[in-house]
């Protein structure tokens, strides 16, 4: 973990939005102007997907995707200027709220600045050309980091945008070398002392994979030195799992419980449901009140969470990144006021600073979660699958008020009676 991390960073939400999609006109301006009902669901920062211009060569889709970078420096026309880019900072800004930006460092669109300009900062193929490491991605060409100059270029670039917003979300950050990364938060905080560092870290299956072909992949230990949040994979396949049926609800427990021994005390992981590589929470969990369990549970998870556009009215597709494809506002469904509700819980001292763990119930398909700070306890009970059941608190007898909707909750001989709706009480 980065050493001046700060764990009041679990108090945050925040909330990710693709310019191009957000709203008809795709526009920094439509962002601006929905500002107001994003802060007012509860959100402390704001992630823009890449506003930069993307390639045209090899591109996919009719627009092409925003992780095929053109230029590291530049804003794409299609959402506006630059002008119109730092309005809509500071308008976020006004609004109490932070603004980070997408950095696609390990590679770019094949007819981006750099490829044209420094051919000599890519990775080559065995003939020669530019190409890439991960096959799939054929869009892009690799960066090629033995190069110094190509560090002094990033560098300097991430310097110049953090004159701008409040930090930086880093796509596929564990492809590049560590020293990079440390080099450039040192550098950056030169310019923005309390820059704010999220990395999307990979998969165990990926790192093990791209480690067997040479290439750097760096672990969440590795990567959490220089950032100071990282995705949640190294333990999503266990969430995906319990939902298909291929793994126990507990053993995804187990994989939360682990975290908090295998890393230091001040990680910070990004909670989520979906984000824009993922399936729509509603499209995988279809039923809106074990929906609603586990988006409750989500905000109750120590980390930061995050909530990807269009999540708040139950869409059920992902947006296309390479094409228009509006986020549906009319749905019929919305959960912006559960939202609200669970964002004071959130910013409660003890999901910061409290000891954490997870137990589940697997006849009864509930979770329940406990945060212990010195004298203080806070007990969350989320039934995912919306069953009834008696729990078993270990809390005194008595009535609790339910912080999720200010219902009462009592507990009898140490059991309380979970009727299929999410909890969170306090002692």
């Amino acid at each position: 973990m980065a050493k001046d991390t700060q764990k009041s960073l679990r108090n945050q939400v925040m909330y990710s939005v693709y310019v191009r999609n957000h709203s008809e006109e795709g526009t920094f301006k439509a962002v601006e102007n929905d500002l107001d009902r994003i802060k007012e669901l509860g959100v402390d920062i704001v992630w823009l997907l890449p506003v930069h211009p993307t390639g045209e060569k090899a591109r996919k889709g009719e627009l092409g995707s925003p992780y095929a970078n053109r230029d590291y420096r530049k804003i794409n026309p299609e959402f506006g200027t630059l002008e119109d880019f730092k309005g809509l900072v500071e308008a976020i800004h006004d609004k109490g709220m932070k603004c980070i930006i997408d950095v696609v460092y390990n590679h770019t669109s094949p007819d981006s600045w750099l490829a044209v300009n420094h051919p000599e900062y890519f990775f080559k193929k065995p003939d020669g050309t530019m190409g890439n490491r991960v096959g799939e991605w054929d869009d892009i060409v690799d960066l090629d980091y033995n190069q110094a100059g190509l560090w002094e270029y990033q560098i300097e670039t991430l310097k110049m945008w953090a004159g701008i917003v409040d930090g930086f979300r880093c796509d596929v950050a564990p492809l590049l070398p560590l020293d990079f990364w440390l080099r450039a938060r040192e550098e950056v905080g030169k310019v923005r002392a309390d820059c704010l560092w999220l990395s999307e870290s990979v998969e165990p299956e990926f790192i093990i994979d791209l480690r067997a072909k040479g290439m750097i992949n760096l672990s969440d230990s590795e990567i959490f030195q220089a950032f100071d949040i990282c995705y949640d994979y190294d333990i999503h396949k266990y969430f995906r799992g319990y939902l298909t049926g291929d793994y126990k609800l507990s053993y995804y427990a187990e994989k939360i419980n682990m975290q908090e021994y295998i890393y230091p005390d001040n990680y910070v992981k990004l909670r989520y449901l979906e984000n824009h590589d993922q399936a729509r929470a509603k499209e995988i969990i279809q039923d809106d009140n074990d929906l609603i369990n586990w988006t409750a549970f989500i905000y109750f998870q120590k980390g930061m969470t995050l909530i990807y556009a269009g999540q708040e009215t139950e869409n059920d597709f992902r947006p296309d990144l390479f094409n228009k494809d509006t986020v549906n506002w009319n749905t019929g469904k919305d959960i912006s006021a559960l939202l609200k509700s669970l964002y004071p819980i959130k910013k409660k001292e003890i999901v910061a600073k409290g000891s954490y763990h997870v137990t589940a119930l697997d006849e009864e398909d509930i979770l329940v979660g406990t945060y212990t700070l010195n004298e203080h306890k806070m007990m969350g009970v989320f039934s995912v699958k919306s069953k009834t059941a008696e729990v078993e608190t270990g809390l005194p007898d008595g009535s609790y008020q339910n912080l999720v909707d200010g219902s009462n909750v009592f507990v009898k001989e140490g059991k309380l009676l979970s009727e299929g709706k999410p909890i969170i009480i306090e002692l």
